[in-house]
């Protein structure tokens, strides 16, 4: 028998007024350091850090003051330091939106479970730091920004500039405590212009998903960051996110990899090295480069009422979550789910893709997934954004069967206006300004 445990969180004020204009509209959770963003009406944000259940209403927050028009949690790893850091990135316009202004947050591992102003290093062209404000970069806001990060790199979509860039970051100085904060490299690795209209973005793993008009973009993260200027490095093993060719070549007993000169290998420069400035890949959305490919959705007909005639329904990706390191959740504009599947061959940079309808028992508005791939049980949240949402365990479909199971059915009290899983059987359920938890067992 499935229990469901529900639970009302009380804000602190003045969030927990549903007419303050510091209302909740929207969650982040970051699994690692259990800490949880809010993002409010006025476009400001408060992170909590290291969160506890049950939630008090004196717990510690970080006002982030506005403009955010986007935001995402990273993590930092490095082969050096084992435990990796906890970067939060907001982004929001300057100057009008000529310009995108990120702000980064670290998360301190000396105990005090907080988060303090991050210091930036960058010397590529279009990347200006400022200390008062943060780091702006050359491209233009518009009316629409969208931001997601993963381990080490993050991506950056500009609806009025049509480009998605892509970020790397590596720790400058790794220290568990700094009074003066603790300062990453910030660099540009990769620029893709975009012909067509972007309505998601997903970068998880060693993927970017581009959520398009009847399908999907998916590239290699690997091929996308390789740039074009090389030095050689003894090549030690490669963190997660970093790039490198394995075409080894003997020298001495070790194998050297051309790679781009982007901080991220803990190895050594061989003697006598080239100072090779990092520099940005630009790709094309259309382009059939290797890495790529573009996966359809099974096309759906629509009966003009007047002709009888079929027609192909254009269908958008909305949304898309990560599953495992092969796998993504992918929502479409009329409710249906996708389970894409990601392959790359052993030999080359070729990537096979499919996907694969997921039954489900109501059209879907929002979905919420906690990627766990220790878990044989892969469980996933959706809600008809009204007063309604399910506990699905897509285990058998992700596994090419067409089972599904519902878990637990749930009705909420408030429309669904977000939803944050904290732990595979845990979810925060998002209000009409009020915040939820609930807990399956």
């Amino acid at each position: 028998m499935v229990v469901c445990q529900a639970s009302k969180i009380h804000l602190p004020t003045p969030f927990a007024s549903p007419s303050s204009s510091k209302t909740p509209t929207s969650l982040l959770f970051e699994p690692h350091s259990f800490s949880l963003a809010l993002s409010h009406s006025d476009s400001s944000l408060s992170l909590f850090p290291s969160i506890s259940f049950p939630f008090s209403s004196t717990q510690k927050s970080l006002s982030i003051p506005p403009p955010s028009s986007s935001s995402t949690f990273l993590l930092l790893k490095t082969q050096k330091s084992p435990n990796p850091r906890v970067l939060f990135v907001v982004a929001g316009p300057y100057k009008g939106g000529s310009k995108v202004l990120l702000r980064f947050f670290l998360y301190r591992n000396d105990g005090s479970k907080a988060f303090e102003k991050a210091k930036v290093v960058s010397k590529q062209n279009g990347i200006e730091f400022d200390d008062k404000v943060g780091v702006l970069i050359d491209v233009s806001h518009g009316l629409k920004l969208m931001i997601s990060g993963s381990v080490n790199f993050f991506a950056l979509y500009s609806v009025s500039s049509s480009k998605v860039l892509i970020f790397g970051v590596n720790l400058v100085v790794d220290t568990d405590e700094s009074d003066d904060g603790v300062a990453f490299k910030l660099m540009k690795f990769a620029v893709i212009d975009c012909l067509k209209p972007v309505f998601s973005i997903s970068i998880s793993f060693e993927w970017l998903v581009l959520g398009e008009e009847n399908g999907v973009k998916v590239w290699n993260l690997r091929e996308l960051v390789k740039g074009k200027k090389v030095k050689k490095v003894k090549n030690y093993g490669l963190s997660n996110g970093v790039i490198g060719d394995n075409n080894g070549v003997s020298n001495g007993g070790s194998s050297t990899s051309e790679i781009v000169s982007n901080g991220h290998l803990d190895g050594k420069i061989e003697k006598p090295s080239v100072s090779v400035k990092p520099r940005s890949g630009k790709h094309r959305q259309e382009s059939a480069e290797p890495g790529a490919c573009f996966v359809p959705f099974e096309p759906k007909e629509v009966k003009d009422l007047t002709s009888g005639k079929a027609s192909s329904m254009s269908l958008k990706a909305i949304s898309i979550r990560p599953l495992s390191s092969k796998r993504f959740l992918v929502l479409d504009t009329v409710g249906d789910l996708f389970v894409l599947h990601v392959t790359d061959t052993s030999v080359g940079s070729d990537v096979t893709c499919y996907m694969r309808l997921l039954p489900h028992v109501m059209k879907v508005q929002m979905m919420a997934v906690f990627p766990d791939i220790s878990s044989r049980r892969q469980t996933v949240w959706i809600s008809d954004g009204h007063h309604s949402m399910h506990v699905v365990d897509i285990s058998s479909a992700v596994n090419e069967t067409d089972k599904r199971e519902i878990v637990q059915a749930i009705f909420t009290s408030e429309k669904v206006q977000d939803m944050i899983p904290t732990a595979a059987n845990s979810i925060l359920i998002l209000g009409q300004g009020s915040l939820y938890a609930y807990t399956i067992s």
